[in-house]
């Protein structure tokens, strides 16, 4: 299958998808973190180009619980509305196969319930990190490695120029689950 991991500039899922013999390509505004086949630009510039599947991972900045005492203003100022309107974009594709990632936010009112909530722990990673997922012809996925420890660490992380990037990046056991389950 030909397989568009937007919004990902780790290179983690892509990989996963990859080593199972799929054309996988990344696509960023970031270069990518793991050398592979990697778009740097707007992934809207190549989502009609005829991919079977695409996980799209859209900027939860504006969308995500966390940051919710910022609401007011994101909706003054438009910020949220964008992001809003980026996640939509990936709804609406005409790709037949399509699976969104977001943490637990507004996305769940605007636009519905996720179809699924996943863990880290239930892939290998003793952490807890809420991960919603809103899938169009594709699987629940199963967890496949459940493991003690209920850890908050990215939660609990301190400040730093890299905080999102490493909150944002993808476990290992949730990509390989994902190329796993969803490559066939």
């Amino acid at each position: 299958m030909r397989i568009l991991i937007a919004c990902e500039f780790s290179g983690i899922v892509r990989n996963e998808f990859s080593k199972l013999g799929h054309d996988a390509w990344s696509c960023d505004l970031l270069d990518t973190e793991i050398p592979g086949n990697h778009y740097k630009g707007n992934v809207f510039d190549i989502i009609d180009d005829g991919w079977d599947m695409t996980i799209a991972f859209p900027p939860c900045t504006h969308l995500s619980v966390s940051g919710a005492r910022y609401f007011a203003q994101k909706k003054l100022d438009g910020r949220q509305q964008q992001g809003i309107d980026f996640f939509m974009k990936f709804i609406n594709t005409k790709i037949l196969k399509v699976a969104i990632e977001n943490p637990i936010g507004i996305m769940s009112t605007i636009y519905r319930k996720p179809d699924q909530i996943i863990q880290p722990w239930q892939f290998g990673h003793g952490e807890t990190k809420a991960t919603c997922l809103w899938l169009k012809n594709l699987p629940l996925l199963i967890p496949t490695n459940i493991v003690d420890g209920r850890e908050h660490k990215i939660h609990n992380m301190t400040p730093s120029l890299n905080r999102w990037k490493k909150r944002s990046t993808t476990y290992f056991g949730v990509a390989k689950a994902m190329a796993e389950q969803w490559g066939k």
